[in-house]
């Protein structure tokens, strides 16, 4: 409307409220300008969330990358290479959307990764270890000699080796930053090929190897995640920040405790057995939120709920003008309008 006034209309509000929904508005009118309303609100909005950004936004922490793993704990670094190239990792059993190695998570007889099936193919061997080092032996004729060496056995020769060298690793001690010496063992050229990868990751090659990408942006850190997803200095990062599971994690952010508390809801449900330690937690939290969701959205369709709010009038408090002036209008109606 762009009148200047409020102008009384030819009906009360009473008379109004009984008029047929789609009948013409004859009753009072005010201006409005939708455009400036809209304008102040984003401008305004948008300046209080930068001030705010600046005094209470999300804390900055630097990533973690696998060169700053690698460096600070080069022991558990050769630990989890280790399980990705005999296949004992978290990201080589995974399943879809990965690999085959695992069913994924379940709910019931329904396998929610199977149907969405391998988009995603990683092989952990080839990903994390071998291709990488095709690389670094193009300018490295020694770590092309260990390659062809391991290439050439045996798989059961291959797992002979792991075996000796995972027996060996824990003995091992931390000779400096990024430097791990491991006892020898008879475990072939796999010193030779895990040293040599330890080496890349110290130089931050291995991260720019694992996030490449045939775009001209590589913003895919997909593999770099998973590989340090697998390592316990991960995991202690993460509770480091309170961050894990059982601190309500995916509710906090990190250097913020609790965090988005609005997440409470979702959260909560990995607190409660059965899901605390189900293997099938989030397919599980999944189904019932989506349940809460679905029923979110059918509350007009469900006698009882949806007459809620009848029973707990909040409207009225939100439209309490409204209901004030009809209330005047019934006791005093307007000079010339129709008795009610």
């Amino acid at each position: 409307m762009h009148d200047d006034e409020i102008h009384p209309g030819s009906i009360t509000l009473t008379e109004a409220a009984a008029l047929p929904e789609d009948a013409d508005w004859t009753g009072p009118t005010i201006r409005y300008d939708l455009v400036k309303e809209v304008t102040v609100a984003v401008v305004v909005v948008a300046m209080l969330a930068m001030v705010l950004a600046l005094f209470f936004g999300s804390p900055d922490d630097a990533p973690v990358t696998i060169r700053q793993w690698s460096n600070a704990k080069p022991g558990d670094f050769l630990a989890t290479a280790l399980s990705e190239l005999d296949g004992s990792s978290g990201s080589a059993g995974y399943g879809p959307p990965y690999n085959t190695a695992g069913t994924g998570q379940e709910l019931g007889p329904v396998s929610a990764q199977q149907i969405v099936g391998v988009h995603i193919p990683l092989d952990t061997v080839n990903d994390f270890i071998l291709a990488p080092l095709r690389q670094q032996a193009a300018s490295t004729p020694a770590v092309g000699v260990v390659l062809a060496q391991w290439s050439a056995a045996s798989s059961d020769q291959q797992t002979t080796w792991m075996t000796n060298y995972g027996d060996a690793l824990p003995k091992g001690n931390q000779t400096g930053t990024g430097a791990f010496s491991v006892p020898p063992a008879d475990d072939g050229p796999l010193p030779g090929l895990l040293s040599a990868l330890l080496t890349l990751a110290d130089s931050g090659a291995l991260d720019a190897d694992l996030t490449s990408s045939p775009n001209f942006y590589g913003t895919d850190y997909t593999k770099p995640l998973l590989f340090l997803s697998d390592s316990g200095y991960l995991a202690d990062k993460g509770k480091a920040q309170n961050l894990s599971g059982s601190q309500w994690g995916m509710m906090n952010e990190t250097g913020s405790y609790p965090g988005q508390a609005w997440l409470w809801l979702y959260t909560m449900w990995y607190q409660i057995p059965p899901m605390k330690t189900s293997h099938n937690a989030d397919v599980e939290v999944w189904a019932i939120m989506m349940g809460f969701s679905l029923l979110l959205v059918f509350v007009p369709f469900i006698p009882g709920l949806r007459d809620i709010p009848r029973f707990v009038p909040v409207y009225r408090l939100v439209w309490q003008d409204h209901y004030r002036r009809l209330a005047a209008e019934r006791v005093t109606p307007p000079a010339g309008s129709p008795p009610d």
